[in-house]
């Protein structure tokens, strides 16, 4: 059992960088724990510098890296960091989803219809494709220099992020890709770009924004996904029977439990979306 309670707030949804890091000083964090924290943690709007700044790069000192390398365009609203681990020769790459007081974000988003993904192939969501390529060039420049001697590239990202992530894990050949929350991104010959990526897709049980884009137009997961129960536990051989009804009893006890409270998200769909619920599933 998680240690981290289910958290139902409109805070955690909209403003994630909030809450403190959950690294502690001193315990070891597999993989999967460390990517889901890093997405998180790159809602820190480090690109502020100051004390913004000095918060990311002590989290991420508590887990061996040094002081990241921030990625920032003002024109796409995109944001992400680079940090690297002299110790294992980690190149771990983080990427900010969708702020819901950023017009750029949200224009980002609505930009639905695919384009071509000429970086390594098939068919992408505009959108994600624009924001992707913004960050490009600061990803492949600082994986040329600061990470040149990596052992393992590993990109991770919640919401927009996740889908920035795919497609730059796709256009940069990372090792592993982590998604918490993510989007369908593109269609079927993109996601064959990534038959050579270790790909974890992890989905907290009604999170509506793994839903989106639909499937019209040749829009698919680059992955199966992990699903998380409603209980906050990672099943990733959960089947579908187990999946519906599982979805349904969380809806029916959200109702009960946490619609009806002030500052709480009105519908589980969207509460599970914040990566505060991704990180309470995989630290127990």
């Amino acid at each position: 059992m998680s240690a981290i309670p289910y958290d139902a707030t409109r805070a955690s949804l909209l403003n994630p960088q909030t809450k403190p890091t959950v690294f502690v000083p001193g315990r070891a964090v597999e993989l999967r724990a460390l990517c889901v924290e890093a997405a998180r943690l790159a809602y820190v709007r480090a690109e502020e510098g100051g004390a913004a700044l000095e918060e990311l790069s002590d989290a991420l000192a508590i887990v061996g890296f040094d002081p990241p390398s921030i990625f920032s365009d003002a024109t796409t609203g995109s944001q992400g960091y680079g940090a690297f681990r002299r110790s294992d020769s980690l190149a771990l790459l983080a990427f900010r989803g969708t702020e819901p007081d950023s017009i750029a974000d949200i224009a980002i988003d609505l930009q639905v219809s695919l384009t071509e993904w000429t970086e390594s192939g098939g068919r992408v969501h505009v959108g994600f494709a624009r924001a992707a390529r913004s960050m490009l060039s600061c990803v492949t420049n600082w994986l040329a220099t600061t990470a040149a001697s990596r052992a393992k590239v590993v990109m991770t990202g919640h919401s927009l992020g996740a889908a920035i992530a795919s497609l730059l894990a796709s256009a940069c050949k990372a090792d592993q890709l982590l998604t918490i929350g993510c989007p369908r991104v593109g269609d079927a010959a993109f996601k064959k770009t990534l038959d050579a990526v270790e790909i974890t897709r992890l989905v907290d049980c009604c999170d509506i924004v793994t839903e989106l884009p639909p499937e019209i137009g040749g829009y698919v997961h680059c992955a199966p996904m992990t699903y998380i129960t409603s209980a906050g536990i990672v099943d990733s051989g959960a089947g579908e029977a187990f999946i519906e009804s599982d979805r349904a009893a969380a809806r029916r006890a959200y109702m009960y439990d946490y619609a009806w409270r002030e500052g709480n998200v009105i519908i589980r769909d969207l509460a599970d979306h914040a990566p505060i619920n991704y990180v309470r599933a995989v630290f127990s």
